[in-house]
């Protein structure tokens, strides 16, 4: 199989051409320097994201605290993540830095406040 990629690990912006056969890599071409390679090579065999989201916030001066992930976790469990984070509702006030949920799901990942909400 075929996929192309523009790679996103530097400014150069390589378009980058990957054939593999199930989650083996038989060649990858285009990539202008190692990061690239790796870039394709991990979206290939073990795709990971970060999340960016909101969580609500009780009794606070806004309904919604922006909250993140303080590292990258599988992509198929993206939608897992979020579910867990729509489960919270945290008490102001609450301060940039706050984790929100630990280790979320077992996944060595925290949820952690990155806008101060204060009390109503």
């Amino acid at each position: 199989m075929l996929r192309e990629f523009t790679c996103i690990m530097c400014p150069q912006g390589c378009d980058i051409s990957v054939e593999f056969e199930g989650a083996t890599i038989t060649s990858i071409t285009g990539n202008k320097c190692a990061k690239g390679e790796a870039y394709v090579t991990q979206e290939i065999e073990n795709p990971m994201r970060n999340i960016a989201t909101s969580a609500l916030v009780d009794g606070g001066d806004l309904p919604l605290a922006s909250v993140r992930l303080t590292d990258v976790i599988p992509k198929d469990r993206i939608f897992d993540v979020m579910a867990e984070i729509r489960t919270v509702e945290l008490s102001a006030p609450v301060h940039e830095g706050d984790i929100a949920i630990h280790d979320v799901l077992g996944l060595g990942v925290d949820v952690i406040v990155t806008k101060d909400v204060d009390a109503a």
